[in-house]
Parts: C-alpha cells; structure tokens; sequence
C-alpha cells in the first residue's frame, strides 16, 4: 500500500487532469491505494512577497487527512509482525483524524474497530466515525487525552483487541518518514527548500518527515509548532511514563504545562512518546495561538481556497511567523494535517453563520424574483 508514493520523481509544476488536453485515468483495486501522493501548492495571496511559501495538503487524502497514512501504515507493520489477524478488532484512542482514518482502513480491510474519543470533540467525527462501521466509545471531557488513551489501553487488555498505540508506536514516524518525507524530497528534488513547519499530536509527521530531511536536505531548517498555552515543549518539562501492555512509553499522568486549547489534533495533556525520540531534529520551536489558528484557516478559505482546519491554520500561521524574519527569497513548506469540515460544530465557525448577512439580504433583494 502507499504505492503511489513510492514511484514518485519530481518535475516541473504540471495541472491536473481538468487543465489538460486528454483525461488522466487512475484506478485503483482499493481505497487503500489512494492514500498519500498529496499535492504541495503553493501559496499565492497571503504569503509575504519576498518569499515563497507552499502548503502540502494532506486533506487530499481519501478521508481527508494525514491520519489516512498512519493508521495504513500501521495496521500493515502489524499484519506482517502477526499481531493482527483476520476477524480481530483493532482499538485506539483518537480526538477524531485516526479514527475516521482506522475505520476507514479496517472497513476495507473486514477488521472491528472500536474508537475511544473525549466527548469534547467534534460531533461530526464521531458521527464519521460510526458510518464507517466503528463502535466510538465516549470518555468524559475532564479526563482530557490521557483519559481516552486509558480507556482504550483498558479495553485492549480485557477484549484482547489489537491497540494502535499511535502515540508510541515507532511504525507511526517509520510511515511518514518512508512516505511523506520521501514525497517532499521528490517534490523539491533540484529546488530550494530551506524551511519544514509542522506541528504535532502524536509526534508522527514531525519525526518522520523530518528525519528523511534531514537525511538527504541537512541545510533545510525543521520548525516545530505548539499551542501557546500548551506549550509542552517548550517548558523543559519531562513527561513521566508507565509501560502498557508490554510496551513501555504511554503517558503516567497529564503534562503539568498543558491547558485546553481549540487546536484539535495537535498538543494533547501529554508528551507522545513518538514526539519525544524525535526531538533534536527541530531547529527551532514556535508557538501560535488559538485565535490565530482559527483566523489564518479562515484567511486560507477566503483567500486561497484552501479549505483546511484549525490545525492547518495553525501551521500556516506559523510558517507566516517564521517568514517575516526569514532570509529575502526564502522557500517554506507547511503541513495542512485536514479539511475544515471536521470543525463544522466547532469554534471554526462560529462566526460563519447560515442565514443571510445584511448584504447578502441587499442583494436578494435587489431583483425581483421571489419578493413578496
């Protein structure tokens, strides 16, 4: 699987099949082989005129986010190491991405998958969720992430279900690293590239890509994102750890520098054991606020028509952070982890409202067709 990205060579800049001459086919034997080949594009009207900024947009994977490749990637590392079988039932704790993309993987694949989610999350991601065949199991809000990473250690160790155990499973990074790094290095393969800003939920994208950069790009900075009043990084702080099921790296307890933030995906109560191992590959940590996520998601909507989440935003306000000190001529590229879609019911849009603004009225009635 991930077959598309494996025969990638980079060339120049080229339109997709609706701005050529002849129809480009593509057919594929399962869903499962549409994951990953994301496209990068580059950002025309916001990004500051002395540098140049592109966006690789993971929301163009078939459900719509990065999570599509981790939970692929891992669920087939656990195939060919015999720990997942047919008829099991896979479980994972998740605020939403892994989840749709684990149910998605098991859906075709004929696994169980059983989600556990804090009820402060989306609605419609666990709605998601249960379409595509998932039992999503509610934990309460307070207990926050690591509330829902222990339900789901809970109910693999009395079910015998397979746990996913993104936040520590080392097949996580080695998947973004052989796929998403290795599309990135394609993609700028005999171009500029001097900065890589991600932020993290479970460290995956951030370690991976970044050591497949590093690798064959060692000139290329890596800038690691976080959530202003969930600095966990950045506070220096260690994350105590427990062994689970065997395997010794899940959280013991909730980060003491964490507090909520509207930032879905990104920074849960706890370092990721997976975020950890990758640190030293960063060159620099930025933090970004709530407010300024929500807004730059929106600008990218209005501006860019570029529909991705708070998390996209949030990155790409960091990238436009890091280009306002960067060197004239600079390339940047962001990580956009999902579509906005996924925050319908959330402060996303709050202020997008359904019925019809002042102006939009003016303009109802300014013909006459259907005036009283």
């Amino acid at each position: 699987m991930l077959a598309r990205a494996a025969a990638i060579v980079w060339q120049a800049p080229c339109v997709r099949a609706v701005h050529t001459a002849s129809v480009q086919r593509a057919r594929y034997d399962s869903i499962l082989d549409t994951i990953g080949s994301t496209p990068v594009v580059r950002i025309n009207n916001i990004a500051p005129k002395d540098v140049t900024v592109y966006a690789k947009c993971e929301f163009m994977n078939p459900l719509s986010s990065v999570k599509d490749r981790l939970a692929l990637g891992v669920i087939e590392w656990a195939e060919k190491k015999g720990l997942l079988k047919p008829g099991d039932t896979v479980v994972e704790a998740t605020s939403g991405n892994t989840g749709i993309a684990t149910a998605m993987v098991c859906a075709a694949k004929g696994y169980g998958c059983v989600i556990t989610m804090a009820e402060s999350f989306s609605v419609e991601r666990r709605r998601v969720m249960r379409m595509l065949g998932a039992q999503v199991v509610l934990t309460p809000a307070p207990a926050k992430g690591s509330g829902m990473v222990a339900k789901a250690e809970e109910l693999a160790a009395e079910h015998g279900f397979f746990y996913l155990n993104q936040f520590v499973v080392q097949a996580n990074p080695d998947t973004h690293e052989k796929t998403t790094g290795a599309e990135i290095l394609a993609d700028f393969e005999g171009q500029q590239l001097d900065y890589f800003v991600t932020g993290y939920g479970t460290g995956g994208t951030f370690q991976g890509v970044s050591k497949a950069i590093k690798s064959s790009r060692p000139e290329v900075k890596v800038v690691l994102s976080e959530p202003e009043n969930a600095a966990l990084v950045s506070s220096g702080v260690p994350q105590k750890r427990k062994e689970v099921l065997g395997v010794y790296g899940a959280a013991a307890e909730s980060h003491p520098a964490f507090t909520p933030h509207p930032i879905q995906g990104w920074t849960p109560d706890f370092i990721p054991a997976i975020l950890e191992s990758g640190l030293g590959l960063e060159n620099e940590v930025v933090q970004v606020t709530g407010p300024e996520a929500i807004a730059m998601s929106q600008k990218l909507a209005a501006h860019e028509g570029i529909f991705t989440g708070v998390s996209g935003g949030a990155t790409m306000a960091t990238a436009l952070k890091v280009a306002e000190t960067a060197p004239q001529g600079s390339v940047l590229l962001a990580m956009l982890p999902d579509t906005a879609e996924r925050y319908l019911s959330t402060p996303l849009f709050e202020s997008i409202l359904p019925e019809m603004n002042d102006a939009e009225n003016a303009l109802f009635n300014s013909t006459p067709l259907f005036k009283e």
